[in-house]
C-alpha cells in the first residue's frame, strides 16, 4: 500500500519497488534466493548477491523507515536504531508484531535511543513513555482507526468491491486527521479515539469518493456523497 501511494504522488513503479528493502529470518531479500513468490520477486534485490542482515541494511541504506512484522523480540536493537537516528532527523519505526512480548523494540527504548525524536507507534498496548517531564501516550496501530470507516464508505458508496485506491484514499484522510492537532501537549503519532466518529466520516468520504472515481460504486457528487456518508454512519441510539 505504501508503494501504492508513492506511484499515486509520482513516483515511477519500479523506483517505487527499490525503496523497499526487506529482511527476514535468512537476512536481505535478494533474487538469487531459491523459491521467492512472485510478491517477493517485486522487491527482491537485484544489485545484491548475498543477503545480509538488518543492521548492514540500516547502514548501507540510511533509511528513514523501520517497520517490524517479524515477531521476534528485540529485533530492533540500540545499535540498529541508533545508526538509523545518525542518518534521520525524524525516524519513523513501528514495531508492529503481537503480543507486546513479541514486538521488534519497547517504545520508551525508541524514544531514548533518539533522543526524543522518534514517530512511533506499537501493534500492542504499551504504557505511556515520557519526554520532556511529561507522559505522552503510545500510539497503537489498530484496524479501528480506517476499518470501519472503510465499511462505511462501502455501504455509503455501494461500492461492489475496495480497490487499493479506496485504501489510499482513506489512510491520507486519515493522516489529514491526525495533523490536525495543534496543542502544544505531546501527542501520540495517531488521533485520540475520542475523535474517530468525526475522523471516521471524512475518511468514508475520501474512499467513497476514490470508489467512484474507479467506477466500482454508482456516480455521484461529493456533496451527494457527504450526504449519504453522514446519513449511513450508525450511531448507538435505540428508539424506544
Amino acid at each position: 500500500m505504501i508503494r501504492i501511494a508513492m506511484v499515486d504522488d509520482g513516483v515511477p513503479e519500479e523506483e517505487a519497488a527499490s525503496r523497499f528493502w526487506f529482511v527476514d529470518v535468512e537476512g536481505l531479500l535478494t533474487a538469487s534466493r531459491d523459491g521467492l513468490t512472485d510478491e517477493q520477486r517485486v522487491y527482491a534485490r537485484d544489485d545484491e548477491q548475498e543477503p545480509y542482515g538488518l543492521a548492514e541494511v540500516v547502514d548501507r541504506v540510511e533509511p528513514t523507515v523501520l517497520i517490524g512484522l517479524s515477531t521476534t523480540h528485540g529485533a530492533f536493537t540500540e545499535e540498529i536504531v541508533r545508526r538509523m537516528a545518525a542518518s534521520c532527523n525524524r525516524p519513523v519505526i513501528f514495531p508492529l508484531s503481537n503480543p507486546a512480548s513479541h514486538a521488534e523494540a519497547d517504545p520508551a527504548d525508541l524514544v531514548r535511543w533518539t533522543d526524543d525524536r522518534v514517530l512511533v507507534a506499537a501493534g500492542s498496548p504499551f504504557p505511556p513513555v515520557t519526554v520532556d517531564g511529561r507522559e505522552v501516550p503510545v500510539a497503537q496501530a489498530n484496524n479501528v482507526y480506517v476499518f470501519p470507516a472503510l465499511g462505511l464508505a462501502v455501504t455509503a458508496s455501494w461500492a461492489t468491491r475496495v480497490t487499493d485506491r479506496m485504501m489510499v484514499a482513506a489512510t491520507r484522510a486519515f493522516g489529514d486527521c491526525a495533523a490536525q492537532d495543534d496543542s502544544d501537549t505531546p501527542a501520540p503519532l495517531l488521533p485520540p479515539l475520542r475523535d474517530m466518529r468525526d475522523a471516521a466520516r471524512e475518511i468514508a468520504l475520501a474512499a467513497a469518493t476514490a470508489a467512484v472515481e474507479d467506477g466500482v460504486a454508482p456516480k455521484a457528487t461529493w456533496e451527494e456523497l457527504r450526504a449519504t456518508v453522514g446519513a449511513a454512519q450508525w450511531s448507538p441510539e435505540y428508539a424506544r
